[in-house]
């Protein structure tokens, strides 16, 4: 076991690797294809404070749920701190647990990752420990422009929408939309979508992969969105691996998605009141008027919802 309270991190990027004895080894494997030798732990070793590693790497295949649940948080904590980012590399089973700890900011969570997965994440976390703040993002991914469409028309509609009410409430006449004379005056509880609504046009999505096959219509911030405001108008609440299942894309795609969500504040993670160590996924009120104001428009309109 290395001491890492004595190593030396001046020639580049640290990475400090938790792992438990006998688990994969495969974010130590990619460390090695990227040219990084980590300094090892195992999950019940205490962290030296005198080291503080750039990248903190975490595999938590093999590690009891208890242990998750009582170390995980002290990790992630401590990584924080630091400023580390975090690599977490977990089992589908593990997801809500893990993700109730982190998720969002600098932690890339890959479910069930191979090597290559793995040595990706490594090395945008590395490349970014590289960089001084406020350098752009150089981990930059496909579906970036798409995620910040979302982003940017969900915070137009709700803006919108809240413009309207007030100009409602001051019984002035609402302000004309983009270039149409339509207005959008009326409450929007009048006029939304119902859940069951929402739910059939969730299944009418779902239902193009059975024609045409998978891959050819992910839109994950979508149907995230859908399946939360669903669940808002039910009251009923979504754990983080049901969400990862409602974007209809690869569990390590969908948490990247959340977590990216989460850090523009059109998700919010929220304790559950009896299990403080579980947390469920909702919309925040941004995202929430910002829905109310679509679900509005293409009532008003006679849009069929997509």
């Amino acid at each position: 076991m290395i001491d890492v309270a004595n190593l030396d991190y001046h020639g580049g990027p640290s990475v400090l690797l938790v792992i438990a004895p006998g688990a994969p080894d495969r974010l130590s494997a990619a460390a090695e294809v990227i040219g990084l030798v980590p300094a090892r732990l195992d999950w019940d070793q205490p962290r030296a404070p005198v080291a503080i590693p750039q990248v903190v790497a975490i595999e938590a295949s093999g590690v009891a749920a208890e242990t998750l649940r009582m170390t995980l948080p002290d990790i992630a904590a401590w990584a924080q701190e630091c400023g580390a980012a975090m690599v977490v590399a977990l089992t589908t089973e593990q997801i809500d647990l893990v993700a109730s700890v982190t998720l969002g900011g600098t932690s890339a969570l890959l479910v069930d990752p191979d090597i290559t997965d793995c040595a990706a994440a490594l090395t945008i976390a590395a490349e970014r420990a590289r960089l001084p703040a406020g350098v752009a993002d150089i981990g930059r991914e496909s579906d970036t422009a798409r995620f910040h469409r979302l982003s940017t028309e969900v915070a137009r509609i709700a803006d919108t929408l809240a413009r309207l009410t007030r100009a409602e409430d001051r019984d002035e006449q609402p302000p004309i939309v983009g270039d149409r004379t339509t207005r959008y005056g009326a409450p929007p509880a009048a006029v939304t979508a119902t859940a069951s609504e929402i739910r059939r046009a969730i299944r009418a999505r779902r239902m193009r992969d059975q024609f045409f096959g998978g891959g050819y219509f992910e839109d994950p911030g979508w149907d995230m969105l859908l399946d939360l405001y669903a669940a808002e108008l039910e009251g009923t609440q979504v754990s983080v691996s049901s969400l990862c299942i409602a974007a209809a894309v690869a569990p390590t795609t969908a948490l990247r998605w959340i977590g990216r969500m989460s850090d523009a504040r059109l998700f919010e993670r929220r304790p559950d009141p009896l299990d403080r160590r579980r947390a469920y996924m909702a919309l925040s009120t941004r995202a929430s008027e910002g829905m109310q104001g679509y679900m509005a428009a293409v009532r008003r309109l006679e849009m069929a919802l997509s």
